[in-house]
C-alpha cells in the first residue's frame, strides 16, 4: 500500500498572510516578486554581476516561490507601503500632512 504524503505546504497559508497584514492579494505579491528576483539571481550566478540578492533563508526548497515564502515566514521579507502604490492609505496620509493645523 502507498504511503500518504503530508500535503500540507510549509510554512502554512495562514501564517503567511498574518505577516503580511491578513491580505492573499499581497501575500501574492510580495512572493511573486521576491520569486522573480530569486530566479533572476540564480540566472545571473555565472556572470558574477552580484547585483541581486541571495535568497535570505537556507531551504532545501528548490522553487523560488518556495523561497520566497520561507523569506517571508522568517520575517526577512517584509511588506513596505510605498506611496507610489496610489493606495486610499497614501492619499489620507499626504491630505492630513497638508491640512492646516496639522501637526
Amino acid at each position: 500500500m502507498a504511503e500518504q504524503h503530508d500535503t500540507m505546504i510549509e510554512p502554512r497559508i495562514e501564517e503567511l498572510i498574518g505577516r503580511v497584514d491578513g491580505s492573499k492579494f499581497r501575500l501574492v505579491t510580495l512572493g511573486a516578486k521576491r520569486a522573480r528576483q530569486i530566479n533572476s539571481y540564480y540566472g545571473q550566478l555565472g556572470d558574477g554581476l552580484g547585483t541581486i540578492v541571495p535568497p535570505q533563508v537556507s531551504s532545501v526548497a528548490r522553487k523560488p516561490l518556495s523561497i520566497a515564502f520561507e523569506e517571508i515566514a522568517a520575517d526577512k521579507i517584509v511588506p513596505v507601503d510605498s506611496p507610489e502604490d496610489g493606495g486610499a492609505d497614501a492619499d489620507a496620509a499626504d491630505a492630513d500632512a497638508g491640512a492646516p493645523g496639522a501637526e
